[in-house]
């Protein structure tokens, strides 16, 4: 019964870690260029209580619970929602922004909710700087009538009278594992040794996808998956105490033959 009790506990942390995911993935429902996170767990050791013999040819094993294995990052992609702002660019395939942080580093980003700060230089909402594919911020002239963007991220600048000035190509970056980038907060990815070397490139090359101006990427969250997710983890929360109160009870009647 001890066994039982421990067991059942370890289901009971699996699912906790389960109902903690959920909960992340439909808080950020409406989190633009937000990708849910996937729980996978595994099975722990297993004591084996017979061994196989040519007179009982099947082993007895034991488990002793499950545990956490990992937590992926799905990138699957989000809903692609047209929007007003001429600032707005969504990746249509792969391909991270890259955005340099305050503290200097570069992080890399799906989400294209870019705007102008007080020195006219493209940044995010959190207000890390965009950068082109030479490392530099992407600087707005003062007067201008339009910004267009293609699909293979050129910025241009229409000023009065109709001239077009060229102000950068955004810089996408792609990993061999995606999901091995780790959060860190602001809708930034840090890579990781699980996500390997970024690999740096354009818009519209092989392996990049295209940029779509005037269009943000909505989270892959698909509510009513967590919600099926949400009362599966409860139901399985349920069992697992249900099986403690259970073992309690058998350990008690045992105890009890003492008396």
């Amino acid at each position: 019964m001890i066994r039982a009790l421990s067991i059942a506990g370890s289901g009971m942390k699996t699912q906790q870690m389960q109902l903690d995911t959920i909960a992340n993935n439909l808080a950020n429902v409406n989190t633009t260029g937000f990708k849910k996170n996937v729980v996978e767990f595994q099975d722990m050791l297993y004591q084996r209580m017979q061994v196989a013999t040519r007179e009982k040819p099947v082993n007895i094993e034991v488990g002793t619970g499950a545990k956490l294995s990992s937590t992926m990052v799905d990138f699957a992609q989000g809903i692609l929602e047209a929007v007003e702002n001429p600032f707005a660019m969504a990746i249509e395939g792969r391909g991270f922004y890259n955005v340099q942080q305050f503290n200097g580093e570069v992080g890399y980003s799906r989400n294209g909710s870019f705007n102008l700060n007080a020195e006219n230089v493209l940044v995010t909402a959190e207000g890390f700087k965009v950068l082109d594919i030479d490392g530099a911020e992407i600087q707005l002239p003062d007067q201008y009538e339009e910004i267009q963007v293609n699909e293979r991220g050129e910025i241009f600048a229409i000023e009065v009278g109709g001239e077009m000035t060229s102000l950068g190509t955004l810089a996408l970056t792609t990993f061999p594992n995606p999901g091995g980038l780790e959060k860190k907060g602001g809708s930034v990815y840090m890579p990781s040794q699980a996500s390997g070397e970024p690999i740096d490139g354009e818009a519209g090359e092989e392996g990049f996808g295209l940029i779509r101006q005037r269009f943000l990427e909505r989270s892959n969250v698909q509510i009513v998956d967590e919600m099926i997710k949400m009362i599966t983890s409860q139901r399985a929360y349920e069992i697992s105490t249900k099986m403690i109160q259970a073992s309690d009870d058998i350990l008690q009647m045992t105890n009890n033959l003492k008396r």
